[in-house]
């Protein structure tokens, strides 16, 4: 079984595991009981996130570095990343003892693009969006002789990704499902080559930001299709077009491509934090929060790959309370009760006395809303979750206040 255009099949991911001993590591496959339990029967997480510089792209950027001939390397590579694929040719190209410069979109996230720094790579932003500062990369490739390497659309990458294919095999050998984050779709393509070579009943589901998911118009369109707009925190799958070999074995091999929302992944990177102790980037919880936004579509024993953990600390906080927010335990509420001595006591006993905890309090007295004799409270609170958010909700109401949501 291969793919069409450049050949690229199960012989080549096994060559390409062959290149990466003693460079990528076989990360860990943990199972997950909490999602099982969702989901109705076994899944398994594939940690990524463990991989050396922290996502999956070690794999295919090496295996692609490693194949470039004596007088290539002489030139130096160049590459064009958000982040995760940088560090990937970052590492690499210091491995392999070759110059390397990687351009990255304004904007990348700072932890992202100071690995690269420390892996020797040079750093040059340009432009808001991954194409902007691949157009970067070919322009210095054109200019300096330096080889390109593509965070995706290469045989010798989709290669190395496909690895990943290879080790879900034997780590769960009576997979089912296999659900992967999907930008430009190297990872998701590599490990469709591997699997359907192998096990060609498993079904292989991409994942794509809702935002940023240039695959579902590009099926329907039958070639790539660029977007005409983005808009995701999950910068690592925020690619406005599939490219030509990834496209081709996403069309022949892969099942499905679903779709997130940006609540759905917060929700899904907060829970992986507190049940699985795993820390994700936005795109690495994207399997997850398929899983979660849909649990009964999947056969099991299923597969959910984490493809990455390199997310700068202030977004991960931000991230955390957007995850709770839409999970229903971050409840923000107004309510509007008599002007008296004492009213605001009263209320807050009456939110005690539920068991949400108070974060926040703030009154407002003029607005024209309110009666002259009212008074509006802006309240922040703290719950369990949806059924308990609700209940503190319907408890205000039955005790007469009018409570805006």
């Amino acid at each position: 079984m291969s793919a069409p255009g450049e050949g690229i099949g199960i012989d080549d991911v096994r060559a390409a595991r062959e290149v990466l001993r003693g460079v990528a590591i076989e990360t860990a496959m943990e199972e997950s009981r909490w999602l099982s339990a969702l989901v109705g029967g076994p899944v398994s997480l594939k940690c990524e996130n463990l991989q050396r510089t922290g996502s999956f792209k070690a794999r295919g950027a090496y295996v692609r570095i490693s194949r470039l001939s004596a007088e290539e390397r002489t030139r130096g590579v160049v590459a064009a990343s958000a982040g995760n694929h940088a560090q990937g040719v970052a590492l690499a190209a210091q491995r392999l003892g070759i110059r390397a410069t990687v351009f990255m979109p304004e904007g990348a996230p700072i932890p992202k693009e100071k690995a690269t720094r420390g892996y020797g790579a040079e750093v040059v932003f340009e432009g808001r969006y991954l194409e902007d500062a691949l157009v970067g990369a070919r322009r210095f490739a054109a200019e300096t002789g330096a080889v390109l390497i593509h965070p995706f659309d290469h045989a010798d990458v989709m290669a190395g990704q496909g690895t990943v294919g290879l080790e879900i095999l034997e780590q769960v050998p009576d997979v089912e499902t296999v659900v992967v984050p999907t930008g430009g779709g190297g990872l998701l393509a590599g490990i469709a080559i591997a699997v359907k070579a192998l096990r060609p009943e498993v079904s292989v589901i991409g994942v794509q930001a809702k935002g940023a998911a240039a695959y579902p118009g590009s099926l329907r369109q039958g070639a790539p299709v660029p977007l005409t707009s983005m808009k995701t925190m999950a910068d690592g799958i925020a690619v406005g077009m599939p490219g030509d070999l990834t496209f081709a074995a996403v069309r022949d091999f892969v099942d499905e491509i679903v779709t997130v929302t940006e609540e759905e992944m917060s929700r899904a990177l907060l829970a992986l934090m507190e049940r699985a102790k795993m820390v994700v980037e936005p795109a690495g919880a994207a399997a997850v929060a398929a899983l979660l936004a849909d649990p009964t579509a999947y056969r099991t024993p299923a597969v959910a790959v984490l493809s990455g953990g390199n997310i700068d600390p202030i977004l991960l906080g931000k991230v955390i309370q957007h995850g709770m927010a839409a999970a229903g335990r971050y409840l923000n509420l107004h309510v509007n009760i008599p002007d008296v001595p004492g009213g605001l006591a009263r209320l807050l006993a009456e939110v005690g006395e539920t068991g949400a905890n108070v974060l926040e309090v703030a009154h407002e007295r003029i607005s024209p809303s309110l009666h002259l004799d009212e008074v509006d409270v802006h309240l922040q609170l703290e719950t369990r979750g949806l059924p308990h958010a609700e209940l503190v909700t319907g408890r205000l109401r039955a005790r007469g206040y009018r409570v805006l949501e």
